[in-house]
C-alpha cells in the first residue's frame, strides 16, 4: 500500500475530434458532438445560467470591429474577465468580419476571425476570404494612478494581410475610459511617424510587402514592429442609460494601402460609434467610420468559467436512513443515488470495499459522500472503514479510504469546513485477501448505447458556410472488464454539400485532404468499429491494443502504453499504429494506402494559471516526421479550452497553411442538463484540414482514461462530498 502526498493542481484532458468536419480543406472546422442525448430514457435540457452578471454594456469590455477587446477599429489595452468567450460579427463596407475571442488567463487573450472581402473576388469564389489569429498580452495591470499596458498582434499565423502590432495603454477615470496607442502595419498605415525602433537596428525602418510566407499561415516573425507606426486611440462613455456606451476614436489607418489593391475612401480618421447591451451578454454595436461609411455589430459573451445548470438529481440519503433489504438492492441504490456503476463489494476485517466505475458525476467525492450514507446503512457495526476502489475500463486507478465514524460525525454537523479523516492510495494491496468475504457481485454489464445528433460545420472557407447534420448511433459491447467491442455509425439527416467544391493542392499523401469525398459519398457510414483491450502492467503502467475501423477514414491495430504516477504533474507514454485508407463510401473496403504512425507523448501540468501542456513527438498519416504543442486550461465549470499547433518535416510540401494548428472547447454536458452527467462535447476550430501534421482519431485514449489519478479535482471539489 502506498500513500502519497497531496498537492491542489487541476487539470482533465479533453482532445479535441476534428477528423469529421465539413469540407475538403476544411477551413473552419467546428465538430459538435452531443452524445448521450439517449440512452434509453429521455434526459430533461434546460437553458444553462451562462452567468449571474454579463459583460455587455459594461465600460471598457466591448469587442471591436476585428474582434477582442477595444474600440471600434482599434484595440484597448483592456481584458475580458477569465474565462469569457466572444462571438462576434461586423461589417463596414466591403468587410464583414467574424471572430471568436477567448480569456483564458488574466493576462492574455486569443481568437480567430474571417474577414470576407465583399467587392473582391476569385477565378472561383465570389467573394475573397481571409482568415487570421490574434493575440493580446497585459504587461502591466492598471492601478488608481497608472493605465493597464499591453502589447498585441493581429492576423499574426494568417496570411497577415491585415497584420498589425500594437502597444497600448488604458485607463478609466470615472465614467469615462480612454486608450492611446501605437500601432504597426495596419493599424499603422496612416505612417504618422517613422519607425519608432529605427534606433535599434536600419531593418525595422521599412516592413516586407509579403510576410506570413509565400501562401500563408506562417508567423511573420520578419514583420513584426517594422516600418512606420501611427498614433491611435480614443474615448468610452458610460451614459447615464446603463445599457448604452458612446465611443469616439482617432485610428492609425488613413486606407490609401488596403490589402488586394482595394484602396477605400477616407474622409477623416475620427470614427463614433455606441454599444447598446439587449441583455447581460448581448450586445448590439454601431457607428460611422472613415467619415462616410456605417458600421453595424453584434457580439455575444459566454462565461466558461462560471457555465453551470441547476441540477435535480434525487437527493442523497438521510445518514439515518433504515437499511436495504440486502446487498443486491444496496448496490442499485448505489448507482441511483451515487452514480457508481458497482462490480463487487467485500468485507475483510473492519473494511468495507466497493469496487465500481464512475458514472455519473464529475467529482468523485460527490460520489463517495451519496455512497458513505447507503453503506453506513448497510454495514454492520464491526465495519470502521469504507474503501473505493476505481476502475476504468478494467485500469485500476485508485483507492478512496473513509473512516466510517468521521464520516458520520461530518454529516451530522453543520460546520464541515475541515472535512473528515480519508486517505488515497494507488492501488489497493489487501492485508490477508485470503480472509475477504465477497458479500454481493453484480454481473457484468454488457451492452450499452447512445442516440443523437451531431452538426459537422465549416465556415469561412472559399465554399462559404458548409453544414452536415447527422444522426450518431454508437454502443459498446463488453466480452469482459478489460475488453469490448464498440461501433458509431452516422446518418446524414440534412445538408449543403452540393456547394462544396474547393480542393486544395497537396504534395503529401492525401490522408485528410478528401475528407469532404468521405461526408458526401454516402449518406450512412461506419465511423468506428474496433475491439479494444487494457491492462495495468504494474503500478502506475497502463496499456491498451486495439484493432478496426479505428476512425472515419483510417483502419489498422495499435498500441498504447503510459506511465502516470498518481497525483504526479507528470505522465508519459507512447503510441503505435499500423493503418490502411478507408473507402469514400465509409463501409469495409480499402484504398490502397497504408503507412505507421506512432508518437511519443508526455503531459505535464505546469503549475502555472493551471495549463496542461501535451508534447507528442512521431510519425504522422502521410509520413512526415515533426512534433505537436497542446496548452489548455480547464476551469471550475468543467469547461476545457485549448490551442494546439504541430510542425513537421514537410515543410513546403505541407501547402496552404505552413503547419497545422486550431483551438478547441470542451464543454461538459453536466453544464446543460438537469442531472448531471461525466460527457462532454467539444467545438474544434482549425483554419485548414490539410494533410500535413495529420494524426490518426483514435477513439479511446490512456490518458483521457485515467483522468482521476489527478487528485486536484478531488480536493477543489471536497464540497459536493455533501450534495
Amino acid at each position: 500500500m502506498r500513500t502519497v502526498t497531496i498537492v491542489s493542481r487541476n487539470g482533465r484532458n479533453v482532445s479535441p475530434d476534428v477528423s469529421g468536419c465539413v469540407g475538403r480543406h476544411t477551413p473552419g472546422c467546428v465538430r459538435t458532438s452531443v452524445a448521450a442525448l439517449v440512452t434509453g430514457s429521455l434526459v430533461a435540457v434546460a437553458t444553462p445560467a451562462l452567468s449571474q452578471e454579463g459583460i455587455a454594456g459594461q465600460l471598457g469590455a466591448g469587442q471591436s470591429d476585428f474582434g477582442g477587446v477595444g474600440l471600434m477599429q482599434t484595440p484597448t489595452a483592456h481584458m475580458a474577465p477569465v474565462g469569457t468567450m466572444s462571438i462576434n460579427w461586423s461589417r463596414t463596407a466591403p468587410y464583414r468580419r467574424y471572430s471568436v475571442f477567448i480569456q483564458p488567463v488574466e493576462w492574455f487573450e486569443g481568437g480567430f476571425r474571417y474577414v470576407e472581402v465583399e467587392d473582391v473576388s476569385t477565378s472561383l469564389f465570389d467573394r475573397y476570404l481571409d482568415k487570421g489569429f490574434d493575440m493580446k498580452l497585459r504587461l502591466l495591470e492598471e492601478t488608481r494612478y497608472w493605465p493597464q499596458l499591453a502589447v498585441g498582434l493581429r492576423d499574426v499565423g494568417g496570411t497577415t494581410l491585415f497584420g498589425s502590432e500594437y502597444l497600448a495603454a488604458s485607463k478609466r477615470w470615472y465614467d469615462f475610459d480612454f486608450t492611446l496607442g501605437i500601432g504597426w502595419g495596419y493599424l499603422g498605415a496612416a505612417s504618422d511617424i517613422d519607425s519608432p525602433l529605427g534606433w535599434l537596428a536600419d531593418r525595422f525602418d521599412d516592413r516586407p510587402n509579403r510576410a506570413g510566407g509565400d501562401q500563408g499561415g506562417e508567423f511573420a516573425v520578419d514583420a513584426l514592429f517594422h516600418g512606420p507606426a501611427s498614433i491611435f486611440g480614443g474615448v468610452e462613455w458610460q451614459t447615464p442609460w446603463d445599457p448604452l456606451v458612446l465611443q469616439l476614436e482617432y485610428e492609425g489607418n488613413d486606407y490609401a494601402d488596403e490589402p488586394l489593391g482595394n484602396d477605400q475612401q477616407s474622409d477623416s480618421r475620427v470614427n463614433i460609434g455606441a454599444r447598446l447591451a439587449v441583455t447581460d451578454n448581448l450586445e448590439l454595436r454601431a457607428g460611422w467610420e472613415r467619415g462616410s461609411t456605417a458600421m453595424a455589430g453584434i457580439s455575444y459573451h459566454i462565461d466558461l468559467a462560471g457555465l453551470s445548470q441547476v441540477k435535480r438529481d434525487p437527493a442523497p440519503r438521510d445518514i439515518d436512513a433504515p437499511a436495504f433489504a440486502d446487498w443486491a438492492s444496496a448496490t442499485q441504490a448505489l448507482e441511483e443515488s451515487a452514480g457508481m456503476r458497482v462490480h463487487e463489494i467485500a468485507e475483510s476485517g473492519n473494511s468495507l470495499r466497493v469496487v465500481a466505475e464512475p458514472g455519473r458525476f464529475r467529482n468523485l467525492n460527490q460520489s463517495e459522500g451519496r455512497a458513505a450514507r447507503i453503506l453506513h446503512a448497510q454495514a454492520g457495526p464491526e465495519i470502521d472503514t469504507f474503501r473505493f476502489q476505481w476502475q476504468q475500463n478494467g485500469l485500476a486507478l485508485r483507492e478512496d479510504v473513509h473512516d466510517r465514524a468521521a464520516f458520520v460525525a461530518a454529516a451530522d454537523s453543520a460546520d464541515r469546513e475541515f472535512g473528515h479523516r480519508y486517505g488515497i492510495y494507488s492501488h489497493a494491496r489487501l492485508a490477508d485477501p485470503a480472509a475477504e468475504e465477497v458479500v454481493h457481485r453484480e454481473s457484468p454489464r454488457r451492452f450499452n448505447w447512445r442516440v443523437g445528433p451531431r452538426l459537422d460545420q465549416n465556415f469561412g472557407g472559399p465554399d462559404g458556410y458548409l453544414y452536415r447534420l447527422v444522426a450518431v448511433a454508437s454502443g459498446e459491447y463488453h466480452t469482459d472488464r478489460h475488453g469490448w467491442l464498440s461501433a458509431a455509425g452516422a446518418w446524414t439527416v440534412a445538408d449543403n454539400l452540393d456547394g462544396y467544391e474547393y480542393l486544395g493542392p497537396s504534395e503529401l499523401p492525401r490522408v485528410r485532404s478528401y475528407i469532404g469525398d468521405y461526408l458526401s459519398a454516402s449518406d450512412v457510414g461506419i465511423e468506428n468499429l474496433q475491439y479494444t483491450r487494457t491492462a495495468n502492467l504494474a503500478d502506475d503502467w497502463y496499456a491498451m491494443g486495439y484493432a478496426g475501423l479505428l476512425d472515419m477514414m483510417f483502419a489498422g491495430a495499435g498500441a498504447e502504453v503510459l506511465h502516470r504516477p498518481l497525483d504526479s504533474p507528470f505522465a508519459i507514454g507512447a503510441d503505435v499504429n499500423w493503418v490502411r485508407q478507408r473507402d469514400f463510401e465509409q463501409g469495409f473496403e480499402m484504398r490502397d494506402y497504408d503507412t505507421w504512425t506512432g508518437h511519443l507523448n508526455a503531459y505535464i501540468e505546469t503549475g502555472f494559471e493551471d495549463i496542461l501542456a501535451k508534447v507528442s513527438v512521431g510519425r504522422y498519416l502521410a509520413g512526415d516526421v515533426g512534433g505537436t504543442l497542446d496548452l489548455s486550461r480547464e476551469f471550475d465549470s468543467g469547461v476545457r479550452v485549448g490551442a494546439w499547433g504541430t510542425w513537421t518535416d514537410a515543410d513546403d510540401d505541407f501547402g496552404e497553411g505552413g503547419f497545422d494548428k486550431g483551438l478547441y472547447v470542451s464543454f461538459p454536458l453536466d453544464a446543460f442538463f438537469t442531472r448531471s452527467s461525466r460527457s462532454a462535447a467539444t467545438l474544434a476550430w482549425r483554419p485548414l484540414t490539410r494533410d500535413g501534421g495529420a494524426r490518426l482519431g483514435r477513439r479511446y485514449r490512456l490518458y483521457d482514461m485515467t483522468e482521476e489519478r489527478n487528485l486536484a479535482p478531488y480536493w477543489d471539489g471536497y464540497p459536493a462530498t455533501w450534495e
